[in-house]
């Protein structure tokens, strides 16, 4: 029996009772916050769930189990082992490792079946679970509803043949996988920042392989993480990035996430390079060798992808899809794309470039190839090269996470209405309006703005891009900021952009 209140961490009822929040299964993983929203024995019965459901369809009873490096994370993998064991799987623990080693192992081990216990990029404090039962995908909104009903309902069923065996050398299998045939062609000076998460060692090790000059910048693996959160996507630590590129004259900044399926990059001039921008680098490098190569990015990206000259001059193809690991693999393989991109800093690479998962560890790789490909331009030449848009970063104004869906799709409903009656936005017409995720509202001159909700926190998410000036991003944003103030379950919003 499910507890339907949380318990107090110090209770008795919290070590004798099964607590998971609902909220905790969310649209293609798990998150919860640890110990508040999900007690041990919750995580017993998620794992006996997910080994229930695995053997409902049929599915093999081997599965691989990795977990992150937070303080607790051994634990709350321990737990989900028991669950899974209980259920009859035969688990596999490959033990520490960032989340593409999970992956890389269903390969290597030939287990379709993967757990990995890991909060990703959220702070100290959360804790999640990303499951797959078919090699490179991840579970389905569906599958995840399916997961919480068997929990929810009491449906959780023991099976005898559970076993438990270890593997550890999965990460050492993973570094030469990449590096095997690999040669840059140009020895550069990287810094490496890993903000002392999981992929402080990982990092290190694959840079080294390649022979580049490393500058270390808080790698040194630390679970209370004493310097910042270690997210890419954070103005934190790319401010801290773009501090060390100054000092050290280096040509980029390599930023790992952390459970290292995520990369931050600043270039040689300490300026970013957000995700999606970085993506079509690597997109028009890898088009130049794979003519005719299609990609996908996420409905977070630039508008660039759509009329980029050197793309259309290779006959490349970009579809936009939706944002979510789970989304992307899928996305990835149904197009026959060479490359995934979402401007949160996850790149899937598919045959014949990768295995179809996504992985900083590979990105770095292949923006140092990309260097190495073009060896009289730094990165910041590269950059230069595209055209000029000005785009601001990804916004998170709180929105629980009861509520923040059904917020989104009355924007929505706002947004329809005021395109139907000829509305303008800063005195553009707008073209269209993208729903597959959100709401992306692109003008008549391809700038644009998205407002969606988070798949894995309580809040929103809102990006802007103009393809004209700062003035029109700044205006563009204001109305934004206008259309969030009219719903008051939307938390205070007075970001500005500079």
């Amino acid at each position: 029996m499910v507890l339907n209140q949380p318990p107090s961490p110090e209770s008795w009822s919290y070590n004798e009772d099964v607590w998971i929040s609902p909220t905790g299964f969310r649209e293609y993983d798990c998150r919860w916050r640890f110990p508040e929203e999900i007690n041990h024995l919750g995580l017993a019965e998620v794992g006996k769930g997910i080994g229930t459901y695995f053997n409902k369809l049929g599915k093999p009873n081997d599965i691989i189990v990795g977990c992150d490096f937070r303080s607790y994370s051994p634990a709350v993998k321990n737990a989900l082992m028991i669950g899974l064991i209980s259920s009859g799987m035969r688990v596999v623990d490959i033990g520490t490792v960032i989340s593409p080693m999970a992956y890389f192992a269903r390969v290597k081990l030939g287990i379709p079946n993967v757990c990995m216990v890991t909060a990703s990029h959220n702070p100290n404090g959360w804790t999640g679970i990303k499951v797959g039962m078919e090699h490179p995908f991840t579970l389905t909104t569906e599958d995840i509803n399916e997961l919480k009903d068997i929990v929810y309902s009491g449906g959780t069923q023991s099976k005898d043949g559970g076993q438990y065996k270890t593997y550890s050398k999965i990460a050492y299998d993973y570094i030469y996988y990449l590096t095997k045939e690999v040669k840059v062609g140009k020895k550069l000076k990287v810094v490496c920042a890993t903000g002392n998460g999981t992929a402080s060692n990982f990092a290190i090790n694959l840079l080294k392989k390649l022979h580049m000059e490393t500058i270390p910048l808080h790698t040194e693996p630390n679970s209370s993480f004493p310097n910042y959160n270690p997210n890419p996507e954070s103005l934190v630590m790319l401010n801290d990035m773009k501090r060390k590129i100054r000092e050290t004259n280096a040509d980029l900044a390599l930023g790992f996430d952390g459970d290292g399926d995520r990369l931050g990059v600043v270039d040689n001039n300490a300026e970013v390079i957000y995700s999606d921008k970085l993506g079509l680098l690597m997109a028009r490098n890898l088009s130049s060798k794979i003519p005719g190569a299609k990609f996908v990015t996420d409905i977070k990206s630039t508008s660039l992808f759509s009329t980029d000259p050197v793309l259309a001059l290779n006959g490349a193809q970009t579809v936009y899809g939706k944002t979510g690991h789970s989304y992307m693999k899928r996305q990835v393989h149904e197009v026959g794309a060479i490359l995934g991109i979402e401007k949160s800093g996850h790149f899937y690479f598919s045959p014949p470039v990768g295995l179809g998962f996504d992985c900083s560890l590979h990105a770095a790789l292949q923006v140092c190839k990309l260097l190495g490909d073009n060896p009289d331009s730094s990165l910041s030449d590269l950059y230069r090269e595209l055209p000029q848009t000005w785009s601001s970063p990804t916004m998170s104004p709180y929105c629980e996470d009861l509520k923040k869906y059904e917020v989104v799709d009355r924007i929505t409903t706002k947004l329809n209405t005021f395109h139907l009656e000829g509305g303008l936005v800063d005195g553009k017409k707008i073209d269209r309006i993208m729903t597959l995720n959100g709401a992306r509202v692109v003008l008549e001159n391809n700038s644009w703005f998205l407002v969606r909700a988070s798949s894995n926190t309580p809040n929103l998410v809102v990006v802007c891009e103009s393809t004209s000036s700062f003035e029109e991003l700044k205006n563009i944003f204001g109305f934004v900021k206008d259309i969030l103030k009219s719903e008051p379950s939307v938390g205070d919003f007075d970001q500005t952009l500079r």
